[in-house]
């Protein structure tokens, strides 16, 4: 059943990092119906940093010329835009890891069905004035307000239930670059992001003997390595996938499907469905 349930994770964060659906939201739904069995034990918080990890991988190798590029290069506009990009994440990120009563209830999935709602709305707005407006910048044209106000809504993407790549996305969009480049600097942004939750993780680990000895144990690892197989190999495609898609069609569908997936979880919130439910702030 753990390997079951780890394979089920790879392929949810491995599909769901790249497509504009939140990956962080569908991991939680997963661990709502499961009663809780997901983020117990072997699930915690490093093995859902190690699956971005796994993700990350598969942005290196679908982005390996660009990445080349900035580690010969490192003195040059894309990695100062992606610097700009990545410092409102940094600070939401912060105040929420300050103010433990509020991380902790957003943890408990009391906005998940409308943060679900927040990205079809993001999506659809989005989609709507890129169809209305001809793009202007690429992504060796944009600015550096332009690359602030898209880690703003990266910043937002940190809630569980707003997609870091839709939102993304679709602030690029809506700073009027063109389709590709919106998408190639979104999953260009996800490495320093990912890497960032990695190095605090570590940090965590480090300070807890007992919690280091757990994960280094070879059943942990094992069982680990082959979820984070599956998010790695779904990730790519789901990349590529998404190049295409936002490329040739758009990005409707999935604003549909999140809507509707916010209000059946908002609807098992209010019934207190399969262990949905709201928790009082602060309680």
């Amino acid at each position: 059943m753990i390997v079951l349930i780890a394979l089920l994770l790879g392929l949810v964060q491995g599909l769901c990092e790249f497509l504009p659906v939140s990956s962080s939201g569908h991991l939680m739904l997963v661990a709502k119906l499961t009663h809780g069995a997901v983020g117990e034990g072997y699930f915690g918080s490093f093995f859902t940093v190690m699956l971005h990890v796994a993700t990350l991988i598969a942005v290196l190798i679908v982005y390996h010329k660009q990445v080349l590029s900035i580690l010969r290069h490192p003195i040059q506009k894309l990695t100062l835009h992606l610097i700009i990009a990545t410092l409102p994440t940094v600070v939401f990120a912060l105040i929420l890891k300050k103010w433990d009563a509020l991380d902790q209830w957003l943890d408990e999935g009391n906005l998940l069905g409308f943060s679900f709602l927040l990205t079809a709305v993001f999506l659809t707005v989005s989609e709507l004035l890129s169809r209305r407006r001809k793009p202007t910048k690429s992504i060796d044209t944009m600015r550096w307000t332009d690359a602030l106000a898209i880690g703003g809504m990266q910043a937002i993407g940190v809630l569980p239930g707003v997609s870091r790549s839709g939102s993304t996305i679709a602030g690029a969009l809506g700073m009027r670059i063109d389709r590709k480049s919106a998408a190639d600097f979104s999953f260009l942004m996800s490495i320093p992001a990912i890497l960032g939750g990695l190095v605090l993780e570590l940090y965590k680990l480090v300070k807890d003997p007992n919690a280091l000895s757990g994960v280094l144990s070879f059943s942990y690892l094992g069982v680990l390595l082959l979820a984070m197989l599956a998010a790695a190999i779904s990730g790519y495609f789901a990349v590529r996938f998404m190049i295409r898609l936002i490329t040739k069609k758009g990005l409707f569908g999935f604003a549909i499907y999140t809507c509707i997936l916010g209000l059946v979880v908002i609807a098992l919130q209010i019934f207190r469905v399969a262990g949905f439910g709201f928790t009082p702030f602060g309680g």
